[in-house]
């Protein structure tokens, strides 16, 4: 519709003509024409400038006694995908890692050996190089130790006390026993050097191929203007890297001993006795009640449902959550508040977190006999 100073002028200038013939009719002197009325000069408002967005990871750190070598990371690629590692041959790593789920969990709550349903959700595997600790509670220190806890607990089935057996078990298949030789010329195929195999092929799984890392190398085109938007909600009116900083998207990776907060998921609507109390079953410190590690955003468009209980089914109702405060409870986090974000706004920040799809996607490889 014509603004209220279009339409002015538009009357204006026909009153100008109606007139000028009127008088021309009358007198033989011609009617000047009337000078134009000047147009009010409007300046742009200047766009916001676009928050920078990092692109270099940090260096990962390798544990001096159990450096990367490549015929390592191919071993333990055919452990991470091999069932007969578990106690009842149905179960590999992998099989809560898959490419179809976002390399998480499809289920709510994981399943183990035996159709055992877990306590938590598995979650998204890239990048997990980076962590310093391991599991939702950071209960392991290490890569190699997540891998003998999960392989001994429910997840395998094995039982702590019957890794070597299994092992020594293991080590009858002839493929297996020529490559543990090589990589493993001192110690051949334990538990130890199991576990250190299959965490050297997993911190070879890095997601740095996103949208969001070519913009931040310098192409623009490769965000959308609506995850634009979305990118300068994250970084300012959300405040989500408070706790999901760029380029991991994980505050609590590289940080010795990772970093935990209570954003009040499984609290609702129970009594303290039946909350899983998270991060205090580690530490035994009231302050850590309900407190879980911050998972890292990338590939999250492709691994619902979401948290360390998988009760979030969609992203974006993972994103009104977090943007409206949380959940109140006893613990929750000073960090979370209301950013009180419209529904266009969170569509944004949707539309964003789409931009941290991983490009990649895990081979199964051929397992030896």
């Amino acid at each position: 519709m014509p603004s209220t100073f279009h339409q002015w002028r538009i009357l204006s200038a026909s009153l100008a003509v109606f007139s000028a013939l009127g008088l021309a009719s009358c007198k033989s002197k011609p009617v000047e024409e009337a000078a134009p009325t000047p147009q009010p000069t409007v300046e742009k408002a200047a766009a916001p400038a676009a928050p920078a967005a990092p692109a270099e990871f940090p260096a990962m750190k390798i544990p001096a006694d159990n450096p990367q070598t490549a015929e390592k990371v191919a071993l333990g690629h055919q452990l991470f995908f091999d069932p007969r590692l578990s106690v009842d041959g149905s179960r590999s790593c992998y099989s809560c890692h898959q490419n179809e789920h976002g390399n998480g969990g499809e289920t709510p709550l994981a399943v183990g050996a035996n159709e055992k349903q877990l306590t938590r959700h598995s979650p998204v595997i890239w990048n997990t190089g980076y962590f310093e600790a391991f599991y939702w509670d950071g209960r392991a220190d290490s890569l190699e130790a997540q891998a003998k806890g999960a392989w001994g607990g429910a997840n395998m089935g094995v039982g702590k006390e019957n890794l070597a057996k299994k092992a020594a078990e293991l080590s009858k298949i002839k493929g297996y026993a020529k490559q543990f030789k090589t990589v493993f010329p001192k110690d051949g195929m334990t538990p130890d050097t199991i576990a250190k195999a299959i965490s050297a092929y997993e911190r070879t799984l890095v997601c740095d191929d996103t949208a969001y890392d070519r913009y931040a190398k310098g192409d623009d085109s490769a965000l959308s203007e609506e995850q634009k938007s979305g990118w300068a909600i994250f970084m300012g009116k959300g405040q989500c890297a408070v706790c999901h900083a760029p380029p991991l998207f994980s505050s609590a990776m590289a940080v010795p001993g990772g970093l935990y907060y209570d954003v009040g998921i499984g609290t609702a609507g129970k009594a303290e006795a039946e909350v899983d109390v998270g991060r205090a079953a580690v530490t035994g410190k009231d302050t850590d009640w309900a407190a879980f590690k911050i998972p890292s955003l990338r590939n999250v468009g492709k691994s619902a449902p979401y948290f360390h209980d998988g009760s979030v089914a969609t992203l974006g109702e993972a994103v009104k959550i977090m943007s409206s405060g949380g959940i109140d409870n006893k613990n929750k986090t000073a960090l979370l508040a209301d950013r009180g974000l419209s529904d266009d706004e969170r569509a944004s920040l949707v539309a964003f977190l789409g931009a941290l799809d991983c490009g990649g996607k895990l081979e199964q490889p051929t397992l030896p006999e």
